[in-house]
């Protein structure tokens, strides 16, 4: 799938990537909420139409980026946002520690 035109939300405790899929009738989302300067990705979803042509990793990716350029964490609470970081190893500083 080619880029897609991500939109993001930050309502301060939580917020959205969004995406219009061409051919669907709903759009890609990832949401996250806030726990101080961790974002906790907590849910992913793509419509069955577009589903396996890369539009979840592009909503990753949007995420990743900001985290890089805004100084936050990512706690991946979501299986899928947890799969991409194990693919991606070099966004290990980006992960949030695990409370113990």
């Amino acid at each position: 799938m080619s880029a897609l035109n991500i939109t993001s939300t930050d309502e301060t405790t939580h917020g959205a990537y969004r995406a219009e899929v061409p051919g669907a009738a709903r759009g890609a989302e990832l949401t996250w909420r806030a726990r101080g300067s961790t974002r906790i990705a907590d849910h992913t979803f793509v419509p069955p139409e577009a589903r396996g042509g890369g539009v979840a990793m592009q909503l990753v990716e949007a995420l990743v980026a900001d985290a890089r350029e805004q100084g936050f964490t990512i706690e991946p609470a979501c299986s899928y946002v947890e799969a991409a970081f194990r693919r991606h190893p070099e966004w290990a500083e980006l992960r949030a520690p695990t409370p113990s």
